[in-house]
């Protein structure tokens, strides 16, 4: 049962909680914390919020106007297992201290003002989603950028270069090769402990968990299974999946990483990202007889990501290394159609059987930089706009598209190949997103902006492989 806020200032007291960890989403997807003592914590703070200076928040407040306020919601709230102190942590939206409105560029208030519109649609009242974050688990990462030289090194015990390496205590092989991480069992899957306590955790924190196992790459890719939720309780489950993985990571003397590509040459990480609309208690996805057993709604909902995808890829792809992922080849969807089941399709429509509240579409070429508040909504909105423009998704395409001919690949509209081409396509496709003022014009020239330097950070920078393929050329 959701706690209230007098639930928790309750459980402060008959628990003996000594502090108070405020946590809450920064535009990149970050969680940002502040700690304080319980005696600040009332019962009016969960209204008012609790003050702080917002002006080192990457793409946030001017020093001249930084005076903001943390709004914790009480339903978020778990003892956090990492800390040696008894604390209390709970999830915050950001608002105007002055006004008391939601902060515009807070995440999470954005995904607030997403299901708002949802809800005045009449289209539907509730939004499902089902993340599936992966991540590489390294024993050593080593990096550097200066001005006179770039370099990165990963390394885990798993990894198939592995096989000539001296060992302490020798090297006893049983590495896994490239893409044949899916899914071998020990002694090869050396992680097994590693995420059965990742996910018993997240499950004492309240997250409704499935299972776990090896991914496909054989350095060290894995994930943990949740199950749906609610909009804005699915990208706070996603936030406290990332938390729970570094850090139990750490605590076995790994690091964890959920960038999209840090392997050449083997596969990459993604967020699947299953989701499906309900009105009144009842799905709107099923249509019984059709392809897929897809409603009409749902047809046009996918016509609305398909179209609005490469636009809200900016958010659901919002990295340069995002890109490095979006190639054929890797099980990486880069094709811009629907298919009943087939993985190599960006929308896949997973096999449920009879049920019609399990049926729902997949997005698979979204990975886990994504902030999932901005993602998930950019996406309920591309689908909003699919359904109230009737938007044809044309016929499902069951085809491995990872075999077909040059030629037929050539008319199937594709993922933009770089986060410059999805910022481009964002731009000149903002409509959608902004409907309801959901996302505003200042939120989206905000992250162009922002996502822009990233693009020109790398474009100005000479590649190590450059000097393998130039230097004597």
């Amino acid at each position: 049962m959701a706690k209230t806020p007098q639930d928790v200032l309750r459980q402060i007291k008959d628990e003996g909680i000594e502090l108070i960890d405020l946590k809450f989403t920064d535009l990149h997807g970050k969680w940002q914390h502040l700690t304080v003592c319980t005696d600040l914590l009332e019962e009016d703070s969960f209204t008012e919020g609790l003050a702080f200076d917002g002006s080192s928040i990457r793409g946030w407040k001017s020093i001249n106007a930084s005076d903001m306020a943390m709004v914790p919601d009480a339903s978020t709230a778990w003892i956090d297992p990492f800390y040696r102190h008894k604390t209390l942590s709970m999830i915050c939206s950001i608002q105007e201290p002055r006004s008391g409105e939601a902060y515009d560029r807070c995440p999470r208030a954005l995904a607030q003002r997403a299901l708002n519109h949802l809800s005045s649609t009449g289209l539907a009242d509730t939004a499902f989603f089902g993340p599936e974050p992966e991540f590489f688990l390294f024993d050593d990462v080593r990096y550097n950028s200066s001005e006179g030289g770039a370099f990165y090194s990963v390394d885990t015990i798993e990894a198939s270069w592995n096989t000539g390496r001296l060992e302490e205590g020798g090297n006893l092989a049983y590495k896994i090769q490239l893409k044949e991480g899916y899914f071998p069992v020990a002694p090869n899957d050396t992680a097994q402990d590693i995420r059965s306590e990742m996910l018993l955790l997240m499950g004492q924190l309240g997250i409704p968990t499935e299972k776990h196992h090896h991914e496909v790459a054989g350095a060290g890719q894995h994930e943990l299974g949740m199950k749906f939720a609610e909009l804005i309780q699915a990208a706070d489950n996603v936030m406290t999946y990332k938390y729970v993985v570094r850090n139990v990571a750490k605590k076995y003397g790994k690091t964890a990483t959920f960038m999209p590509k840090p392997v050449f040459n083997d596969n990459g990480s993604g967020m699947h990202v299953h989701q499906s609309l309900w009105k009144g208690g009842q799905p709107l996805f099923f249509g019984e007889g059709t392809y897929a057993n897809l409603s009409q709604t749902a047809r046009w909902y996918i016509g609305g990501i398909l179209k609005h995808a490469p636009a809200f890829l900016a958010f659901t792809n919002p990295t340069t290394n995002s890109y490095k992922r979006l190639v054929p080849g890797f099980e990486a969807p880069v094709n811009l159609v629907y298919s009943e089941g087939n993985r190599s399709a960006a929308v896949r429509i997973p096999l449920t059987g009879p049920s019609p509240k399990a049926k729902r579409l997949e997005f698979r070429s979204g990975d886990a930089l994504a902030n999932p508040y901005l993602a998930f909504s950019a996406m309920v909105m591309a689908g909003l706009d699919g359904i109230k423009n009737q938007i044809d998704p044309g016929d499902g395409e069951d085809r491995d598209l990872f075999e077909l001919p040059a030629e037929e690949l050539a008319k199937i509209a594709t993922v933009p190949p770089s986060l410059n081409g999805a910022l481009e396509a964002l731009n000149a496709d903002r409509g959608f997103l902004t409907t309801g003022g959901v996302f505003s014009d200042d939120f989206i020239d905000n992250w162009i902006d922002l996502k822009y330097e990233e693009v020109q950070q790398l474009r100005q920078r000479p590649h190590p492989h450059e000097f393998a393929m130039y230097y004597d050329a």
